[in-house]
């Protein structure tokens, strides 16, 4: 059976997130330490926040080494908004604060193109590998939720999953395995956000 954990590092979005996998039959135990991880099958990274004050409170509560460890593990892990971000190395959100570096690459600010800033509402997704089980059942341009003013930019383009536009065409979600991370909220998606749950709890 699938035990499922929701990292809380003082700012995630743990409400919409436990309501969401609660909404699909799923009660999500809420992981503060290292010790928290014992018998977790599938892990969460909600965003909220900054970059920097996330990747503080993370080391502060010796959760960066956990996760880094999980994620090398080829554990089901999804992060999702910050949580996505902070496994790149470094963001002009925060300058010098160092992410968890699990993939290499920068999170860059939306470039001043007269589009308001943040992104929010409703985007079309392009799954660019339409075969991973993420996207079962998801069709070909599905819609989630954003909120946010810089995504991330993998020097390794093979790990994009999807894509969407907003002025820029940026990376709307990476996987490598069984680690999958959105800049999109799922929790905020409805239909096609619990859709998107349910198919990572079948990694």
């Amino acid at each position: 059976m699938n035990k499922l954990g929701i990292i809380d590092y003082g700012a995630g979005n743990l409400a919409s997130v436990c309501n969401s996998f609660r909404a699909i039959g799923v009660e999500g135990k809420l992981v503060r330490t290292p010790a928290d991880l014992t018998d977790i099958t599938h892990l969460v990274l909600p965003g909220v926040g900054a970059f920097g004050d996330c990747a503080a409170a993370l080391r502060k509560q010796n959760l960066a080494e956990s996760i880094c460890q999980w994620i090398s593990q080829d554990k089901p892990f999804l992060g999702i908004c910050i949580g996505y971000q902070i496994l790149f190395e470094s963001s002009d959100e925060t300058p010098g604060a160092q992410g968890l570096g699990v993939f290499k690459g920068h999170v860059r600010r939306f470039a001043d193109n007269g589009l308001k800033i943040p992104h929010m509402g409703w985007n079309a997704v392009t799954p660019l590998r339409a075969e991973a089980p993420i996207w079962t059942d998801m069709g070909e341009s599905p819609y989630f939720y954003y909120v946010h003013s810089y995504y991330p930019v993998p020097q390794d383009k093979g790990l994009i999953a999807a894509t969407s536009s907003y002025g820029d065409t940026f990376a709307a979600a990476v996987i490598k395995g069984r680690v999958i991370a959105t800049q999109f909220h799922p929790e905020k998606s409805q239909v096609q956000g619990l859709r998107l749950l349910k198919n990572f709890l079948t990694l």
